[in-house]
Order: C-alpha cells, then sequence, then structure tokens
C-alpha cells in the first residue's frame, strides 16, 4: 500500500525507481522487488528502463481501490471462509449455516470492510 500511495503522488509526474520508493517508504528493496513486479504482472504498474527508468502507475490513483490490491496479495476479504464471496467454504463444524450467529456477524464485518476498502481509492489516501 506504501509503495502505491508513493507512486500515486507522482502519478502523470515520471518514474520512480525501486530505491527511491524504498528509502521513502522504509520497506526492504527485496521485498519491495517482488510486490511492484506482482503489481506489474497484473496491471497496475508499468516500467521503464535505461536513466529515467522505474515505475508508474497506468491507471489514474482515483482508479484504484484498496480491494483490489488487497484481493491480488491477500486473496479472501473475509475472516471466515463461510463469509467469503469468491472463496466460500462451509465451516467444517457448523450446524445450520443460516442460523449461526458467528456467521452473521462476521458476514457484518465482511460487507463492511468489502464497502470501506472498495470505496477507498489511492487518491483519497493522498
Amino acid at each position: 500500500m506504501l509503495a502505491m500511495i508513493r507512486l500515486a503522488r507522482e502519478y502523470g509526474k515520471g518514474t520512480l525507481l525501486i530505491n527511491q520508493i524504498a528509502e521513502s517508504e522504509r520497506i526492504p528493496k527485496r521485498f519491495l522487488e517482488a510486490i511492484l513486479l506482482e503489481l506489474k504482472n497484473n496491471g497496475y504498474l508499468g516500467s521503464k528502463l535505461g536513466k529515467n527508468g522505474g515505475y508508474y502507475l497506468l491507471k489514474k490513483p482515483e482508479e484504484i481501490s484498496l480491494l483490489e490490491i488487497i484481493r491480488l496479495f491477500e486473496g479472501s476479504i473475509s475472516l471466515l471462509q463461510c463469509t467469503s464471496e469468491r472463496f466460500y467454504q462451509p465451516c467444517e463444524h457448523c450446524k445450520d449455516e443460516n442460523s449461526c450467529p458467528l456467521r452473521t456477524v462476521f458476514g457484518d464485518i465482511r460487507s463492511y470492510t468489502f464497502n470501506r476498502l472498495d470505496e477507498t481509492t489511492l487518491d483519497k489516501l493522498l
């Protein structure tokens, strides 16, 4: 997230080197390399080689939500698999999902989290 926010601050101004992002955001360079490569492979970042090389956002900051980024790296946003829409699995100990009080609470938490992350785009974090 920190790297994406840093890149959003520089949107339209050119590229940023990995070293610049790693230093300013205090992210280990090797860890950051893997993250930026994953973001590039999934269409969020572009890169240029050479003297003026580095990474840049391919989409406008207002077009990238936290939900997209979290799902890319974490998969499900649900705390329980039985409340996940994309990664649903029934609970092995649940007798009746329809009346399960835990499923209801965690379903509400999932809905709130989904909506909050979906409406929060990078431009709102600048």
